[in-house]
């Protein structure tokens, strides 16, 4: 039987997310790697998306880092190029499967904050049928707790859920609870899988 729901990672599966990327872009891969090196931006996101507030994270980050203010403040005031663009044809099949009346569900690491603002930048955000983002509940993948609330919301669990992330361990933690999942490397891959599970034919997962 056909998963009946199924569950998306958003970062990375549906929309670009790469901070070294733009930093490369804007100051360079050298200074970029200094930067990186001095100042734990990653950990400064997880705090973030662990329910931290966005500006005053980045701001205190900023004050705590003489020398690289300016380029810290950018995680802020232009993240939206760290995120972007959406990887299309992943959106594509999210839209596929909601016209066949699959239900689509979010279940994200990302902060409250620049979860709201994303929703303005892109549509797709706002077409989830359920979303369940860290940065609301103050708890992140892989722990339990946020699995049993996509559970929780849908009704459904075990192999009924069908989970799709680019991260091992947050695939690990939705296969321990009994769900199916995907490893996402690249969008053909993903609807290869959709195809695979029965939810779409192969012309709409084109």
């Amino acid at each position: 039987m056909p998963p009946r729901a199924v569950i998306h990672d958003i970062g990375r599966v549906l929309i670009h997310w790469d901070p070294h990327g733009f930093y490369d872009r804007e100051i360079g891969p050298e200074a970029r790697a200094r930067l990186f090196a001095e100042v734990d931006l990653e950990g400064m996101n997880l705090r973030i998306d662990n329910g931290a507030p966005w500006r005053e994270t980045v701001e205190a980050t900023a004050a705590a880092h003489p020398g690289w203010e300016a380029e810290i403040r950018l995680w802020h005031d232009r993240w939206f190029e760290m995120a972007s663009p959406a990887i299309d044809r992943s959106v594509r099949l999210m839209r596929a499967l909601r016209a066949r009346g699959v239900p689509v569900v979010a279940l994200t690491n990302f902060g409250r904050e620049s979860y709201a603002y994303a929703r303005t930048r892109y549509d797709f955000f706002n077409e989830f049928d359920g979303a369940v983002v860290s940065g609301e509940h103050g708890v992140m993948k892989p722990a339990a707790r946020i699995y049993a609330m996509i559970e929780e919301l849908t009704g459904l669990s075990g192999a009924a859920l069908l989970f799709v992330d680019d991260n091992a361990d947050n695939i690990a933690a939705a296969r321990a609870r009994g769900w199916k999942a995907h490893l996402f490397e690249d969008a053909a891959g993903w609807a290869a899988r959709l195809v695979a599970e029965g939810l779409l034919d192969p012309d709409a997962a084109r």
